[in-house]
Order: structure tokens, then sequence, then C-alpha cells
């Protein structure tokens, strides 16, 4: 009965954050900030960015036994040269399709199409053209 009390409360506390905006779900809100994590529509998955260079990262979390929980890697290419990174320089923005997201070099105004899957296949980065 504990353990599925726990779990209701991981489910509801999951369920909240979902709810929120963006910018509450975000806590680093200034350009010092090196990784932010970013909700997708998806309750156990959030995408973790590396605002200097624009590696991604798929995190996973559960509250269930035997469920794996991690990380898996969306983009693990840097998106500008180590002298061009700066904190701050990209930022993710979610689309109505809840496996994609756009990701924005706020520097020099490119962007990448990000989708991130369960499925490796269906996994990445493209540059919009």
């Amino acid at each position: 009965m504990k353990r599925k009390l726990i779990t209701l409360a991981f489910l509801l506390i999951a369920s909240y954050s979902f709810t929120q905006s963006n910018s509450t779900v975000q806590e680093c809100v200034s350009e010092n900030c090196v990784y932010k994590l970013f909700p997708t529509q998806n309750y156990w998955t959030f995408i973790k960015l590396d605002t200097r260079n624009g590696k991604m990262w798929q995190v996973h979390f559960s509250v269930e036994e035997g469920v794996a929980n991690g990380e898996v890697v969306l983009n693990s290419e840097s998106l500008v040269s180590i002298t061009e990174e700066s904190n701050g320089r990209f930022t993710l923005y979610p689309t109505e399709n809840i496996y994609n997201f756009l990701l924005l070099d706020q520097k020099i105004g490119l962007v990448y199409q990000v989708q991130w899957s369960m499925d490796k296949n269906y996994r990445g980065i493209v540059l919009i053209n």
C-alpha cells in the first residue's frame, strides 16, 4: 500500500510539472546556464540541452521498478566551434507535434528540427534551410 501511495505521489508531481509552462519548469533563465531541461508532452521524457553548443540528450525517468531510467543522445556533435560556444546560445521551442522541437541558434538565427523517439532510428536533428 505504501509503495502505491509513493507511486501515486510521483505521478501527481509529474502531472503537475507537465501542466506548468516551460518558463516555470526551466528554473535557470539567465544566460549563464549551461544546461537546461525542456519538457516534452510525454510525462516521462525531457530533453537536456547544452545551451553553449546544441548538444542534446533525451532524458527518461520512471517511478516503477525495472523500468529503465537514463539518457540517450539526440545530438552528440557540437553545432559550433569551441571558440564560438557561449552560455545561452541555443534554446528549444516545442511544436504541435509531440516528438518535434525547433532548436534555435540565437546568435546567428539557424534553426534545426529536433526529433526525439524511443526508437533510435527516429531521433536526431536536421538543419532547416
